[in-house]
């Protein structure tokens, strides 16, 4: 089956930059799409970007738009989630998810998921 395990997180001052990588194991992800979920307290699950494995097609929330970018290294088997110019409101536990097919922004729609990692945001 699919592994997935997020690293990257961290504390960073508000208009820092941090970056999350995603390394995924156990099959070949042709086919798959990945993406970035973030969850901060008291708040559901939403989400953030996602990209092809094949052609690297991205797609980005409004909310993080111009600020995030989301990229592949298709050679390591891994995810980034490039984050500049962090917000408190950034704050939040940030998932990475993998399905078969294509981009969808749906929680439901992933089959694969990682622990998550922290991302915290001072003022």
């Amino acid at each position: 089956q699919v592994q997935l395990v997020e690293s990257g997180g961290g504390l960073v001052q508000a208009g820092g930059a941090l970056r999350l990588s995603c390394a995924a194991s156990g099959r070949t992800f042709s086919s798959y799409a990945m993406g970035w979920f973030r969850q901060a307290p008291g708040k559901e699950r939403e989400f953030v970007a996602a990209i092809r494995w094949s052609g690297g097609s991205t797609y980005h929330a409004d909310s993080v738009k111009g600020r995030f970018t989301i990229s592949r290294d298709n050679a390591k088997n891994t995810v980034y989630l490039q984050m500049n110019s962090l917000n408190p409101e950034d704050t939040a536990v940030y998932y990475c998810a993998a399905r078969e097919g294509t981009i969808v922004a749906g929680t439901s729609r992933y089959d694969y998921w990682g622990q998550g990692t922290q991302v915290t945001v001072s003022s």
